[in-house]
């Protein structure tokens, strides 16, 4: 354990913009594959169902494992160090997935996302939960939930144009390379942030009585029911992350660079709407407490209906899928950053990390895991009835699991202005050591 050091007035701004660099470069690992789908199965000889269990099962079966553990240990130590560690041997693993020999090599160096992730993402939404005050952490959490869309928007327009002049190996190289630079900049420039405890965690922290923090965390309704919310919104878009680019090759006749383009410019478009998510949240739950996850509930229904547009479109209707493709990813990520924020809001100081890896497990187990193999799998079932149309119609059943994500942010909605009001208590600086 460690004393953490104090945090200069200018520093949280930049920490903030460099953990969500970081979590870029290792969502652009890891949605790499999502690009390179039809070169490497052309290479391997792989069926839809093999792409989708090294797309899912490599990661998730690998966050099962570290995804807790690592959000206790950043409870408990120095949360930037083990960023540091987490991101950059994710980041060197997966750059190893450039020397894949076949099915068994690739699925290998899929774990290394999962690494960065149960490693990284946790301990940098407790950093910045002790970096900024409550009135602006869906702000906060919003800048850094665009890291996945910059990700994926490096992954879909630098991505596919190294695949298209330099091929897919090199491609990984290169998507992996960048979170080992990445991880030094953080040891070097970045101080572990003073830990705040809340008053009701310094209450827990002396009673012996408090369960453990997964039991805890998993008892209270509105974190158990925002893990159930996530899990759907994450399997509906982990399905179409994975998929749209062979989608959009098979239905639309794209080529790769266009279907690329054309996908950037979504992503481009859903960093806008994670920043205008977190924005309008922080604005409107100064007026009503109930807005903090009334915004997730807005956003994932109006991306359901541009999602079920945009599937049943017909083929060689560019512009109007361009349209509905973008107006799906600028409400799609309305639901992350407020989350996140509620969570820091109602757990204590001392499980936030643990917290946000339940649901970082949860979509990873159920979106990231089952989702591209389920997809993948109905979609070579459903190929043989449909005369080769049956991905479209396996990402429809995807997309529609966001309606119980709705219900479930809606269960949530219910109990979280009691648990708002019982937890958030004035911030207590840690004048000790970290917990």
């Amino acid at each position: 354990m460690t004393t953490p050091h104090a945090t200069s007035p200018t520093r949280p701004g930049y920490t903030l913009t460099l953990l969500t660099l970081m979590s870029a470069l290792a969502f652009m690992d890891r949605q790499i594959l999502a690009v390179l789908i039809q070169p490497v199965k052309l290479e391997f000889g792989l069926s839809d169902l093999q792409i989708g269990l090294v797309t899912g099962l490599g990661f998730a079966f690998t966050f099962s494992l570290l995804g807790v553990p690592l959000g206790r240990l950043a409870d408990r130590c120095e949360r930037r160090n083990l960023i540091a560690w987490c991101r950059g041997m994710g980041g060197l693993l997966g750059a190893l997935g450039g020397a894949s020999l076949g099915f068994w090599t690739l699925m290998l160096s899929r774990t290394g996302g999962a690494l960065s992730d149960a490693g990284g993402t946790p301990a940098s939404m407790s950093m910045l939960a002790d970096l900024y005050p409550p009135s602006q952490r869906s702000r906060a959490m919003s800048v850094i939930s665009t890291g996945g869309s910059l990700g994926a928007l490096l992954a879909l327009v630098l991505g596919s144009w190294l695949a298209a002049h330099y091929g897919w190996r090199t491609t990984m190289v290169v998507a992996g390379s960048g979170s080992l630079v990445l991880a030094l900049v953080l040891h070097w420039s970045v101080r572990e942030p003073l830990r705040v405890v809340t008053a009701h965690a310094a209450h827990d922290a002396t009673d012996a009585r408090q369960p453990g923090a997964v039991t805890a965390i998993w008892g209270q309704p509105v974190t158990r029911w925002l893990i159930v919310g996530a899990a759907c919104a994450l399997l509906a878009a982990y399905s179409f992350g994975a998929w749209n680019i062979a989608l959009m090759l098979r239905r639309h006749g794209m080529s790769l660079q266009q279907a690329g383009s054309i996908s950037g410019a979504a992503a481009l478009t859903s960093i806008v709407g994670g920043l205008t998510s977190g924005a309008l949240t922080d604005r409107l739950a100064r007026r009503d407490l109930r807005w903090q996850l009334g915004m997730p509930i807005l956003g994932l229904g109006l991306s359901l209906l541009c999602g079920m547009a945009y599937l049943l479109l017909p083929a060689g209707a560019l512009l109007p899928a361009t349209v509905l493709m973008v107006a799906f990813a600028f409400f799609m990520p309305w639901w992350v950053a407020p989350t996140y924020a509620a969570i820091s809001l109602v757990v204590p100081s001392q499980r936030r990390a643990t917290a946000n890896a339940m649901v970082l497990l949860a979509g990873a187990i159920v979106g990231n895991g089952l989702g591209p193999i389920l997809t993948g799998w109905l979609s070579d079932v459903l190929n043989a009835s449909l005369g080769g149309d049956g991905l479209r119609y396996a990402l429809m059943g995807m997309v529609s699991m966001m309606l119980p994500g709705m219900l479930a942010f809606g269960r949530a909605l219910q109990a979280y202005p009691a648990a708002h009001r019982s937890a958030l208590q004035p911030d207590v600086p840690a004048t000790a050591t970290a917990p």
